[in-house]
């Protein structure tokens, strides 16, 4: 009779137990940490903010004006001017020569946004976060007028945590920012229910974390 070597056997893999939900929870650890590691500043970032925003009173601060007057060059005029005094108000683009000139000299781009243009100026809106701006040109003279107004750092920080006038880049990484905290709370979650067996203040501070707010919104806040 032929003796078979227990080294020659086929071997049949078992799958160890609970290996699925071992994939899971690992997967749970990796994509807490790695959101967490993405969300770390910026969540430090706009809590901190939460709180100047709250008390915006305590941290205000005298807004500080600047004011500038120049005039278009010569060879730039003829892209704005008119004959048409009296016209009624309408909103265009700034020639891209100007808006360069703008760009260079004063820091000023108003972009391919169209603008309030009457007979006799252009009126340019400069936003920013933290603060306001202003632009005019005069249509027949060239005569420039800039004024900008800033409110400190604080009311600087706060408009970015508001997303107020602070272009496409940081809405989108705002919203970004967003979709990562939601995979850091929801991991969170589901790692709660993992350990949940042998940490039984688990559910209680879940609860009371939920029904904080609600009971804020319900007793003491006037809707």
């Amino acid at each position: 009779m032929a003796v078979i070597d227990s080294a020659d056997k086929p071997r049949v893999a078992v799958p160890p137990k609970g290996n699925g939900r071992s994939f899971w929870i690992k997967q749970f650890y990796l994509w807490h940490w790695v959101s967490g590691a993405f969300a770390l500043a910026a969540m430090i970032f706009f809590a901190g903010t939460g709180i100047t925003l709250n008390h915006a009173a305590n941290f205000s601060a005298k807004p500080r004006v600047t004011r500038n007057q120049t005039k278009l060059p010569a060879h730039l005029l003829s892209k704005i001017a008119t004959d048409t005094r009296g016209a009624e108000k309408t909103r265009q683009v700034v020639p891209v020569e100007v808006r360069d000139w703008l760009r260079t000299e004063l820091d000023s781009d108003p972009g391919a946004r169209k603008v309030e243009w009457t007979a006799d100026e252009i009126y340019i809106d400069l936003p920013r976060p933290g603060g306001d701006g202003w632009l005019t040109i005069d249509r027949a003279s060239g005569a420039i007028e800039k004024e900008v107004t800033t409110r400190g750092v604080i009311a600087w920080l706060n408009d970015l945590h508001k997303g107020r006038h602070t272009g496409t880049s940081w809405i989108l990484f705002m919203d970004f920012f967003s979709v990562v905290s939601v995979v850091f709370c929801v991991t969170g979650l589901a790692l709660l229910v993992v350990h949940a067996r042998r940490r039984p203040m688990t559910w209680p501070v879940v609860v009371a974390g939920i029904a904080l707010p609600i009971v804020l919104i319900i007793f003491f806040l006037h809707l």
